[in-house]
Formats: C-alpha cells, structure tokens, sequence
C-alpha cells in the first residue's frame, strides 16, 4: 500500500514565509511532472523524515494536497542543514506509474569474503547503482553476495545483470568491490636512512567553511 503524505498549498513564496513554515515544523516543497507546471507545496518534517526512513529513498507516495488534489511522486531531491540535520525544502517528481524513471539505489554488500579472512583488504569503489525502471520496480536496494571473493577478485557492474525488473544504467566494467593483497608496512631499522629522523610537526591551517542559510 502506498504511504500518503499531507501537503497544503504555498502560494506565498516570500522568505519571510518560507522562515515561518520551517518553525511550524513545515518544509517548502514543489512538485515536478513531465510537461506539467510545478506546483508549490508544504509538507510536514517528521512525517516526511518517517515515511522515508519506512519507506525507503526511492519509494512512491500519495501526496494529498489539501486542494483534493493527490498525486503519485517519489523524493527527487533534497536540501538540508548539516550542522543541525534538518531538511530545508524538499524536490518531488510526480510520476505515471507505467513509466520508467532513473535513480540511484544503494547497494547491500552480504557475507564476508574468504579474501579478507585471510588477511586481504576489502576495497568498496562503488556505494550505489544507477538504474532504469517503473516506480513499481524500483528495488530497496541491490544486494551483492561477496563471501566467494578470495584475494584479487572483485565484482563489477556486468556481474549483476541477469533477469533483473530494472536496467542498471553504470557502464558493466565498472568495479563495485574487490579484495586487494594484504599491505606489509616497512618499518626502517635504526641505522637505516630515516630511522632517526625526526617527525616534523604538521602545520596547522585554519578554513573556514561557508555556511549554509
């Protein structure tokens, strides 16, 4: 069953009124639609963060706005805060349900590769795939099963591709995991260059970041 999110009309798009809703507990938002013109809405910060995080990222939701008017859409994207964690305004595409759409899906390493159990390095090159599919369709996530993998194997994009609901859209030589050689670290024995010289102090350097509003 679809979740439904609440959202009421925001036809006042002054600043001062954008402030207002975010201390009222509300995010701006607008909704996007293939030839369709947007629509400016504002939906509730806790129930959005909880239907995310029950749903998942790339899930469909049944925006009822308080017009009567609900819609089919998916969270294209998002702004927030990162020193107080919150969401800013929030981006949703409205989506026709027999239509392919592209998103990113995080991927599920399972097992633990015989490789690293014998003293290998586990290298993560990718964390998420591109794919191409209905919003039905769309996976959770990808799982990749990496318990057969001993030292120099890894596994690439072209590994996943078989009767699948959805296009992977990542090139197929494109590596997502691999199990490197153990790396012995030299350690300079006294008398050999370097072995009595002494560690410089790094230098400090103050950045400043900006941030944002």
């Amino acid at each position: 069953m679809t979740a439904t999110i609440q959202a009421k009309d925001r036809s006042d798009l002054r600043r001062s009124q954008t402030r207002h809703l975010r201390k009222e507990g509300y995010i701006p938002a607008v909704v996007y639609g293939k030839g369709k013109e947007p629509i400016t809405v504002a939906v509730e910060s806790i129930e959005l963060i909880k239907n995310i995080r029950d749903e998942g990222r790339n899930a469909v939701f049944a925006l009822d706005i308080e017009s009567d008017n609900k819609l089919d859409v998916m969270l294209y994207d998002y702004q927030s805060d990162t020193i107080k964690g919150q969401i800013l305004h929030a981006d949703f595409y409205q989506v026709d349900m027999s239509t392919e759409v592209d998103v990113e899906v995080n991927i599920n390493f399972e097992g633990e590769a015989i490789g690293v159990r014998d003293g290998g390095v586990k290298q993560q090159s990718m964390h998420a795939i591109n794919v191409r599919a209905t919003p039905n369709n769309i996976p959770d996530e990808i799982t990749v099963d990496i318990s057969e993998l001993n030292i120099g194997d890894s596994i690439t994009v072209g590994d996943l591709k078989s009767g699948k609901d959805f296009e992977i859209l990542d090139e197929d030589n494109s590596t997502i995991i691999s199990i490197l050689p153990p790396q012995q670290a030299s350690v300079p024995e006294e008398g050999e260059e370097g072995a009595d010289d002494e560690i410089a102090e790094p230098e400090v350097i103050n950045e400043k970041s900006d941030e944002e509003e």
